[in-house]
This record gives C-alpha cells, sequence and structure tokens, in this order.
C-alpha cells in the first residue's frame, strides 16, 4: 500500500539528511504540514524562482560569527539530495531570467544556485556533488585575486584565510557546465566608490574573465551586497544582463535582473531550516521591497533576453540611492 504524503515528505527529509545533525521530527511541526507547506508555496509563488547564496563548501571547526560563508560539505551533499528527491528543478542563470521575463513557462520549485568568491572548496566539494545531480550553479569570481588567497579575512584575527580558485580550475569548471560570473576585479563595496571605480571594476573584470575563459562573462554578483543606482547603471552600460545582491526573499518579474534578491544558506541550517528557506522563507525583506519601489519606474523594465543575438539592457538613470552588507 502506497505511503500517505506526508509519510513520503518526511521520509524524503530524513532520507536526504539522514540521522546526524536532523532537526526535530517533521511531526513536531503538525500534522500533513511539511506536505502541506510545500504544495502551498508551489501555488502561492509559481512565478518565483529562490536563488540561494553559498560561500565556502568544506570541512570548519564550529563558529558562531560568519556563519553564512560557510557550509559543512557532508550537509551540502545532504541539502543537494534533498532538493533532488523534493522534484526542485535547479536552472542556470539564463534560463531563470527567461523565466522571471516570462519568455519561457516558469517550473514548479524552480532553484538557482549561486556561490560567491569562487573559492577552492567549491572545486574540492561542492562540483563533484552538483555533477552528481546535474545541477547548474553560478560562481562569482575576483578577476583580481584568481589563485590568491581571500585576504580580506585578515581583518578578523585567527579566521583562516582560504584560497581562491586558479584559472585553470575556473576553466575547468566553466567546461564543466558551470556559470562563471564576474564579483568585480577586486572585491570592491560597490555603493561606497565613484562612478569611475565602479566602471572600472565591473568592465575590468569582465575583460579579464572573458580572456581567461574564452567566453562571454555576462552575470555578476555585487561584493559584501554593496551596490547603488550608479553600480546599477553601470554593470547595464558594461555589458551585464544580471547582477545577484544579498537583498532576502525570491525573485519574482517584480524584480530588475541587476537586482536580484537571494536566500543565504547559514553553516547552522539543518534539515528543516534548510527545507523552511526553500519552501516557505519567501517574503521579501524591507530592504527587498524598498528597492523594488526605487526600480519599478525606470524607462524599461525590459528584462535580460536574447534579441537579434544582443541581450537587451534596461536602461537606468543613477540617483541617490545604496544597499549594503558587511557579512560577505
Amino acid at each position: 500500500m502506497p505511503r500517505p504524503p506526508i509519510r513520503r515528505a518526511q521520509g524524503l527529509v530524513r532520507h536526504a539528511f539522514g540521522s546526524r545533525g536532523r532537526a526535530p521530527d517533521c511531526k513536531s511541526l503538525g500534522p500533513g504540514y511539511l506536505y502541506f507547506q510545500s504544495h502551498h508555496s508551489d501555488m502561492t509563488h509559481s512565478l518565483s524562482i529562490s536563488i540561494l547564496m553559498y560561500h565556502q563548501v568544506g570541512d570548519f571547526a564550529p563558529m558562531r560569527e560568519h556563519r553564512a560563508n560557510y557550509c559543512d560539505r557532508r550537509r551540502f551533499a545532504r541539502q543537494m539530495r534533498l532538493i533532488a528527491h523534493l522534484g526542485y528543478r535547479v536552472l542556470d542563470l539564463d534560463t531563470a531570467l527567461a523565466c522571471l521575463a516570462r519568455e519561457r513557462p516558469m517550473p514548479r520549485r524552480a532553484l538557482v544556485l549561486t556561490f560567491d568568491d569562487a573559492y577552492d572548496g567549491f572545486y574540492d566539494h561542492a562540483l563533484p556533488v552538483l555533477q552528481s545531480h546535474g545541477f547548474p550553479a553560478t560562481v562569482y569570481a575576483i578577476s583580481g585575486w584568481v589563485g590568491r588567497r581571500a585576504e580580506w579575512f585578515a581583518k578578523d584575527p585567527g579566521r583562516p584565510i582560504p584560497r581562491l580558485m586558479s584559472a585553470s580550475r575556473l576553466r575547468e569548471i566553466h567546461a564543466a557546465g558551470m556559470t562563471v560570473g564576474s564579483h568585480t576585479a577586486n572585491h570592491a563595496k560597490l555603493g561606497e566608490v565613484s562612478p569611475a571605480v565602479q566602471r572600472a571594476e565591473l568592465a575590468d573584470s569582465k575583460a579579464a574573465l572573458e580572456d581567461l575563459l574564452g567566453a562571454e562573462v555576462r552575470h555578476l554578483c555585487y561584493p559584501f551586497g554593496s551596490f547603488d543606482r550608479s553600480a546599477i547603471e553601470t554593470a547595464n552600460q558594461t555589458g551585464y544582463i544580471s547582477a545577484t545582491t544579498c537583498l532576502r526573499g525570491v525573485a519574482t518579474p517584480a524584480d530588475h535582473p541587476l537586482a536580484l534578491p537571494r536566500k543565504a544558506i547559514s553553516f547552522g541550517d539543518n534539515a528543516i531550516g534548510y527545507w523552511w528557506k526553500l519552501a516557505v522563507k519567501n517574503a521579501a525583506k524591507p530592504g527587498l521591497e524598498e528597492w523594488r519601489k526605487r526600480l519599478a519606474e525606470e524607462p524599461s523594465r525590459t528584462r535580460a533576453r536574447e534579441s537579434a543575438g544582443e541581450p537587451s539592457r534596461p536602461e537606468i538613470q543613477a540617483t541617490v540611492g545604496s544597499t549594503r552588507s558587511n557579512s560577505y
């Protein structure tokens, strides 16, 4: 006899995560809650995409600070198993943009995986897991720091300083089907520098990564979540068709492609916590709502797409206003 739907949903979470580090039993959420909420979120957010934000994947000692910068490699593998078992559709960014522009049908439970800074841990630990599931991902590389150590960690005494992927590793992940995007040339807080510096950071990074990969680089992530209207305008002018932020919420057609929100995955996310972010935690934070209002009246709301072989680019007029995060 087939198991009831709630039993099946509980079993999928337990199978994906195993017994180690498991959150309280799904029954503690109430009869049928997990199953109902996962399907309820499908209905209420059918035109949305969760863009997940990862940083490092590897082996780490327990920490109290900077938890959103770390994901244990074993937990990462269980997370990928969970999204596979629950039927999530992991999209590359180009497909996600087309869905948000209503140019392609939006799959149920659409998901995008992004990894900031291009740490060696992605190559060592995340890439094999992603390949085993056939999942695409976007990795944002800092063009001026390729193959170097992430020296900005040094401001926190005692914090281990990881190494970033080399040019050869970036080429390998690109050849393996992963998207390599820009994280600027020098990990700059774009919301705190002049328009001239913004242009140099974005244009130089794009050119350097394209030379390294032998392929076009069209996607951007704002370091530290720091950007302003001038940064959006400059990203548009220098040829990027998307940019992700640290603004919290699901991405919807209401979002500008150069100010896409994400959901941060943290070191402490257990089975239920991870599922909660996927299926339930969809409400936009106040910062995201504010940016949606600011950008809603732009002259063009055209989403990034291919037109006659060239991506269309929204026209942005720079005005006062910025956002930033000190966590990444």
